[in-house]
This record gives C-alpha cells, structure tokens and sequence, in this order.
C-alpha cells in the first residue's frame, strides 16, 4: 500500500466508483417526440425501475415509457454504499402518527424486502456482487453504546431475535475496528454493488418490452384535466401522454417544474480505497461481508466491495444553497479528507492505503424525514421517494406499492403508513441553507463533545433532533 500525496483521489466524480471498473454506460436513445402510454415512469433509478419491472410481470400488456435525464442509474441509485438492508425513513414519526401497528407492518414488509430483492436479482441473472453478511452497526464511545443499546430494544419491539446486541470482543470479531465498545448485527442486511443493479435492472426492464428513453429531461409534469385530457410528462423532445405519470426522482425531485422545496436534496460522499492486501484482511477481518455503520450522529457507512477494497461514506457539504445538485459526483478536497480520516480512526492498519476514488451525490429528504408513497387516480399522479439515504431496499417497496396503487388492487402494501403520508413542504431559502448547515454543525459538535468524553447523548444533538423533525 502507498499512500498519495495529501490524499488526492486518483478520481474525484466521474459518477461514482462504482462505474469505473466497466466505464460509464452508452446512454439508450432520446424520447423524439411526442408519445402515448399507459404509464410513464419519470427517473430512472431504483424505484422507477423497480416500478416499471413489477408492473410488466402483473400485466405484460401495459405500455410503460420510462424517462431518463443521463442514464439508469445516474443518481442515487449508482452512487450509494451497497446497503440493501431493511431500514426506513420514518418508523419512528408512523408509529406516533399512525399507532404501533401499522408501523410494525411496514417494518415487517421491509424485512422482507431484502429478501425479494436478492430473490429477484438470482432469478433475472443480475450479477451485482450480493452477499448477504448482514448488517453490523458499531458504538465507539459510551454515548454511541447507550444510543447501541436503545436500539436494539427499540429493535427488539418490533420481533424478538431481529437484531443481535454483541459485547466489544463479538463485534471485534467480525472486524477489528479500532475502539469498538459494542455492536449490533442483523442479518436482514446485505452488500451490494450499486451500479451493477442499476444496470442489470434496466436490461431486464427493457428485455420485457418496457420503452426506455435516455438523455431526457423532464421539465414538468402536469396532471389529467378537464375534457378528458390525461397527465402529461414534458421534456424538450415531446411529451408523454399517459393515464397515470409516476415520479421517481428522489434526491433531483428540486429540479422539476413547482417542486422546489418538495424534498432537499441532501449530499452524501464516499471514498475508495486501493485494493487492500491479504495481510490488511488477515488483521481487519470482515470475513462475513457485513455492510458497516455506526452510531455517531454525522454517522459513516462502509463496505468491504468485491476486490477487497474499503468504500466508505458519510455527511461532507450537507446541502447546496438553491437546492443545487453536483457536477456528475465531485466532491469537495475537505469532504476527502474528512472521509480520510475516519477511514484511519476505524482501521489504523489502512493508514497507508492510496485513495483511488472520492465521488458524491444526493438524497432526498422530505421535512418529517419521512418517505412516501401516492397515487391520485384524479389527477394520474404519483410518485415514491423520501428514503433519506435508506433507498436500496424501500426504491423496491415503492415499486412493488406503486405496481398495486397504478393497478387498482386493495393489498396490505397499499395499506402501509406511507401511502398517502403527507409533509409540509421545506422552508425557502435562505432560511433551509441556514437550517441544514445549522444542523449538521450541530451533529458534528455534538459528536465532538462525546468523542471527548461525554458518557450520554449530547442535548446539541439532542435539539437538532427537536428542531429537524428528525425523529
């Protein structure tokens, strides 16, 4: 191993890492001109090809046209840590909102989504390096192991032997990582290969006859009208006529006509290391694959990949002023070296691995931090998103809810809490810039206050809470 420079990424952006191994992919053709469907799909990312792959198995008869900005997998959907675990934006706000029960519900379909998503990928022959490791979160000081352990009974409430609660030696364990005091371990959990999915998704969306335009931007969505006029998806090529117009926009939902401050598009930043030797693994362990989290308040995420590589992310600039997205995943020198240096507190024996790969992109983040589901059959509207960086597993859920919704049928996905939630609708600015980069200043004193010290959560973070609406 040979450590670069100041920690300049062999590749800051291009995407993601994701794509450097196979090279960004040939965009399919632009919509040219003016069309007709049953459902038109904007985005096409996780939940949009996940709605579009669930709707053609139920009635293969459907015309479903999908749109697409870049190409499948451009966003969120090709940039994100591999957690396909189970997760959601929300649980805590449905409970209060709606009762334990239908909260307990989505949490149960949840489960089960890891499962349907490694199902489905074996049964099409995507090849995006599934291993089921499950999912092992870690406290690295007292404050972290008292938040640890109100999860996993929180946990716990929702079905007994859900998640493990280990001792510092059973998370050291699994892997070494430096000054673990305890750890919790799922196995509804699995790592995953981002933009492998993201491709192997829209080659088989497009093997079942699903019209799949590339390079077009929807502009704006309007809805079914008077006179029997039908929603309208419009792009600068043509417009998409069809009985039902989904959104499936997630973290680039700002830039469409009058949603603005619908969600906010948060960022998030990962780097990459080398491929790291025998000898790192040998020390390091990891053999299980788990995906990595922890419970600081600017929490990281990480992933041992497939090559034997450590890609791991966390909060760099939180949000940029207007709503503004990045340039195709560059990231701020800062915001590596940040990465950087959780990377060596969490894995010392990594302190010398070359960066090859720094990128970023955006999630979206709804006001209540909740995510949600709706279809307004007066309107032919609807959209799935809000996942607030739990998007790999509930972009399925969405798409399995929405398939249900576009087709007519009462089942307990439609029954679920997100259905229909509704949000009040983010502040404008100055004021959300103001608020955002007040939050995180927050969370990261308040980690600050713990690392040094503090045996219980600080009440920084604990207002950040209050103020964010975050739980």
């Amino acid at each position: 191993m040979a450590r670069n420079g100041e920690d300049t990424p062999a590749v800051n952006g291009g995407v993601s890492f994701w794509y450097a191994e196979s090279g960004l992919p040939g965009p399919r053709a632009a919509l040219a001109g003016d069309a007709d469907a049953d459902v038109c799909i904007v985005g096409g990312g996780y939940t949009g090809l996940w709605t579009a792959y669930y709707l053609k198995k139920a009635d293969p008869g459907l015309r479903i046209t999908l749109l697409e900005r870049r190409f499948c997998g451009y966003g969120a959907s090709g940039r994100n840590g591999g957690w396909l675990y189970n997760g959601f934006a929300g649980r805590s706000a449905f409970a209060r909102r709606y009762g334990p029960g239908p909260a307990a519900a989505m949490q149960r379909e949840m489960d089960r989504a890891v499962g349907e998503v490694a199902d489905t990928v074996a049964a099409e022959g995507i090849d995006a390096d599934l291993v089921r490791g499950g999912v092992l979160e870690v406290a690295r000081t007292p404050a972290q192991l008292v938040r640890l352990r109100e999860f996993a009974a929180a946990e716990a409430a929702y079905g007994p032997d859900r998640v493990r609660l280990l001792t510092a030696a059973e998370t050291t364990g699994r892997i070494r990582i430096a000054g673990a005091l305890g750890g919790t371990w799922t196995s509804y959990g699995a790592r995953i290969q981002p933009a492998k999915l993201a491709r192997g998704l829209a080659r088989v969306v497009a093997g079942l006859g699903v019209r799949i335009h590339e390079q077009t931007e929807v502009t704006a969505v309007h809805p079914a009208g008077p006179g029997g006029r039908r929603a309208r998806a419009v792009t600068p090529y043509g417009t998409v006529t069809a009985d039902h117009v989904l959104r499936a926009t997630e973290g680039f939902t700002a830039g469409l006509s009058g949603e603005r401050r619908t969600w906010l598009p948060m960022n998030s930043a990962m780097i990459a290391t080398e491929p790291l030797p025998p000898s790192f693994w040998e020390q390091a362990g990891w053999a299980g694959r788990e995906v990595l989290g922890d419970f600081a308040h600017a929490y990281m995420y990480a992933q041992r990949t497939a090559d034997d590589r450590i890609a791991l992310g966390g909060r760099g600039v939180p949000y940029r002023f207007g709503s503004r997205t990045d340039a195709d995943g560059g990231t701020q020198p800062a915001t590596v070296r940040q990465l950087r240096a959780i990377l060596d507190s969490f894995f010392p024996g990594a302190a010398d691995a070359r960066i090859d790969h720094a990128w970023a992109g955006v999630l979206g983040v709804p006001r209540d931090w909740c995510a949600t589901v709706e279809l307004d059959r007066r309107t032919g509207l609807g959209w799935a998103g809000g996942y607030v960086g739990s998007g790999v597993t509930t972009a399925n859920l969405a798409g399995r809810t929405l398939r249900d919704l576009v087709l007519g049928h009462d089942t307990g996905l439609t029954r679920l809490p997100w259905v229909g939630h509704t949000v009040r609708r983010w502040e404008p600015e100055p004021l959300r810039w103001l608020g955002v980069h007040a939050l995180y200043a927050a969370y990261h004193a308040a980690d600050h206050q713990e690392s040094a010290g503090r045996p219980t959560t600080s009440p920084i973070a604990r207002l950040a809470d209050l103020v964010s609406g975050r739980h």
